[in-house]
């Protein structure tokens, strides 16, 4: 199902936990913990960010929360105002390894597309479908309001009344909105998708996270393809397997040299995923031909030398 919505990621805060850190700026795989939250939702209509302006790897709109530091229901209201969708996707910017498919299930949720693990808040027995239902939330255990979707109409509507309530939203706790809205829970794609980094050893344990066996090729891959602005699928098994032929097949310092020529092949041809696919065929059967005339140079060689040397004993 596609869905049209704007994003809006909280991305101010005194990160006290933190040493008063630029939380958003800090890095892990390389990217910064914005960018990583950006990605996952690169397909917003609209994304605007609450906080300081920082460097981002993708155009977003930028508007601070009054007075600075109020707190998530002051970035929220100021957030909102600069959206004009109605279903608003609202992210923290501490999530590292958040993914289009937990924004898609958050998204699904919000409307009903999906059955959802439950429904909170006032007036949520007898919900049936998107009826009633004024957002979703990623529930992993804990509920996770910043990491939710939600209807803009249903959070103007709260988010007016408190302020009316009590002449402020600075500085409430986000729990005042919420409880007030019935909101579905939903389960996170992967297991890490809800991890947040709140502490010096949070931020330690996503740096050694990534670098695991099984994942750290895939997180390479995606950092270097956002540094390098290429928004492409990669057949990672195809290149490894020609970096593989090209290095036993010609020599060690090939595989890399070939690997950028397929790269700049593509490229020229095109760009798409099926012109490095046709390009990296191409590679690797040279390659394999490399390594058959190798082969065949070495019996060859074994062959003669072994002619050769009975002729001499015979001769003797």
């Amino acid at each position: 199902m596609t869905h049209v919505y704007d994003a809006v990621v909280i991305a101010g805060g005194a990160a006290r936990r933190l040493g008063g850190t630029d939380k958003p700026a800090l890095t892990v795989g390389g990217r910064s913990l914005l960018d990583r939250v950006l990605d996952a939702c690169a397909d917003a209509a609209r994304t605007v960010v609450v906080g300081p302006r920082r460097p981002t790897a993708r155009p977003v709109e930028w508007t601070r929360e009054e007075p600075s530091g109020g707190g998530p229901l002051a970035a929220l209201d100021a957030g909102l105002r600069r959206t004009g969708r109605e279903t608003v996707l609202v992210l923290s910017a501490d999530l590292p390894f958040l993914t289009p498919a937990t924004v898609r299930a958050l998204l699904d949720g919000a409307v009903g597309a999906v059955g959802a693990v439950g429904a909170v808040g006032t007036g949520a027995d007898g919900v049936d479908g998107a009826d009633g239902v004024d957002g979703a939330i990623v529930d992993d255990g804990r509920a996770q309001p910043l990491l939710g979707a939600y209807r803009a109409e249903s959070l103007r509507r709260e988010l007016a009344l408190l302020a009316a309530e009590h002449g402020r939203l600075a500085n409430l706790p986000l729990r005042l909105l919420t409880d007030e809205l019935v909101l579905r829970r939903v389960a996170p794609a992967g297991p890490d998708e809800a991890r947040d980094c709140d502490t010096w050893e949070d931020l330690a344990s996503a740096r050694s996270r990534i670098r695991e066996h099984g994942r750290v090729l895939n997180e390479w891959i995606t950092a270097a393809k956002a540094e390098l602005g290429i928004d492409l699928d990669v057949d990672t098994a195809a290149l490894l397997d020609l970096a593989r032929d090209a290095a036993h097949g010609v020599a060690r310092p090939a595989a890399p040299l070939t690997t950028f020529l397929v790269g700049y092949a593509a490229a020229r041809a095109g760009g798409t995923p099926e012109d490095v696919a046709e390009a990296a065929r191409k590679a690797a059967g040279l390659a394999r031909r490399w390594a058959a005339e190798a082969a065949e140079a070495e019996g060859d060689g074994r062959s003669g030398g072994t002619a050769d040397g009975g002729k001499g004993t015979n001769a003797g």
